[in-house]
């Protein structure tokens, strides 16, 4: 799910002899996608697929299936803070990723592996009381939009950083529940990775900011899809069947920086 340079990094290290479905809310990138790793040897179908909709990710489903034992599920989908209101933020990020850990997590094969890829943003987030962790791990699908404490968020940014914590509390839950079938499930959350959105805030407006955050992290350069496509390829191999529940960082330290080091200054914005 999510047609882009991340979740194409992954499912190049894992799908050698598979049959890949790509599903995008744009069918476009997804035919794009197929037409690019076809060329390298993969055997893809394509879907269009609304992450925050469930109707779509039902149909996703059981197109999935139809093509055989689900073994891998990644999702690289999702909106950014300055692509959306906070409404399709929380609709797509938050609801949409818990509805697709629950419906594949019913079909997942023994032995089959799920990477979620989270976001940094969920990390600069305090500690949450443990009644809102509980809520945002365990609430039923259908009801979480309508907690309490999501419905006062009047911020695109705070509405993408709960997502993000949503999405890691929901994989621990949903961990449990893939265990019953053999399989592992885990989130990934990247910082700056350079990829063609990445790179185009990094050459407009916003440059000065981006170029000062990444001086100011510990790597001291931003990361690439590829990064992120060997750790995800680590935890869904036979090498990291013992990790499932977990969340790995993937930033260059920039969230060690936002906390303790020289991009404390972010926290006023934030």
């Amino acid at each position: 799910m999510g047609a882009g340079s991340i979740g194409q990094a992954i499912i190049r290290r894992v799908s050698a002899g598979k049959h890949i479905v790509l599903a995008d809310y744009r069918l476009e990138n997804a035919e794009q996608a197929a037409k690019t790793l076809e060329n390298a040897g993969f055997e893809c179908s394509t879907i269009q697929c609304d992450l925050g909709s469930k109707e779509d990710i039902l149909n996703l489903v059981e197109f999935a299936t139809s093509k055989g034992d689900v073994t891998n599920v990644v999702n690289a989908a999702g909106v950014s803070p300055s692509q959306a209101p906070v409404e399709e933020i929380l609709r797509v990020d938050l609801y949409g990723t818990s509805v697709l850990l629950e419906e594949f997590g019913k079909v997942i094969a023994e032995g089959g592996s799920g990477v979620i890829i989270s976001s940094q943003s969920g990390h600069r987030l305090p500690a949450l009381p443990q009644e809102q962790n509980d809520a945002l791990a365990t609430t039923p699908v259908g009801e979480l939009l309508e907690l309490p404490f999501l419905k006062e968020i009047n911020d695109t940014l705070k509405a993408y950083q709960y997502s993000k914590r949503c999405n890691v509390l929901r994989v621990m839950f949903e961990a449990t529940r893939w265990g019953r079938r053999g399989a592992t499930i885990n989130s990934i959350s990247p910082g700056i990775i350079i990829t063609p959105l990445a790179n185009d805030e990094l050459h407009g407006s916003r440059k000065d900011g981006y170029l000062k955050m990444i001086e100011g992290m510990p790597a001291r350069r931003a990361g690439t899809p590829d990064e992120v496509g060997d750790l995800a390829e680590f935890l869904m191999s036979s090498r990291g069947r013992f990790i499932s529940g977990a969340d790995f960082l993937i930033d260059g330290g920039c969230t060690a920086s936002y906390w303790y080091g020289d991009l404390q200054y972010l926290k006023a914005t934030h």
